[in-house]
């Protein structure tokens, strides 16, 4: 299983929940008095980990939420081609290609640590 449940209350600034079906790491989280007729309302703003779009999202505290299980992973590089690199998983020795992020530079023999869930893969 890569997503469990859990309240809106138990969420935090650091986190990550599902919105709109994307795994987001939440960077901002306020909550609202309970109102006359209700139960107090969260109000969760977050970017996509592996699309970085911001999302928000707006639920009774006692709402459940898909909670996505990212993994943090160790790998090494194995060599560089212009904006990718092709990258071995240090646990399973897998080998894939992943994209270099911008602000990143990397030469073969580095290790480096990405995330990965359900097939989407992002250095971090």
């Amino acid at each position: 299983m890569v997503k469990e449940q859990k309240q809106v209350r138990e969420l935090g600034e650091g986190s990550y929940v599902m919105m709109d079906d994307s795994p987001c790491k939440i960077n901002h989280y306020s909550t609202a008095k309970p109102g006359k007729h209700g139960s107090a309302k969260a109000r969760v703003e977050g970017r996509g980990v592996f699309d970085g779009k911001k999302r928000s999202l707006s639920q009774p505290v006692d709402a459940k939420v898909w909670v996505p299980i990212i993994d943090r992973k160790q790998g090494q590089v194995i060599s560089v081609t212009g904006d990718d690199a092709q990258i071995m998983d240090l646990d399973t020795f897998e080998t894939f290609t992943m994209r270099i992020p911008d602000d990143e530079s990397l030469s073969p023999e580095s290790e480096i640590e990405y995330l990965a869930y359900e097939g989407q893969r992002k250095i971090v």
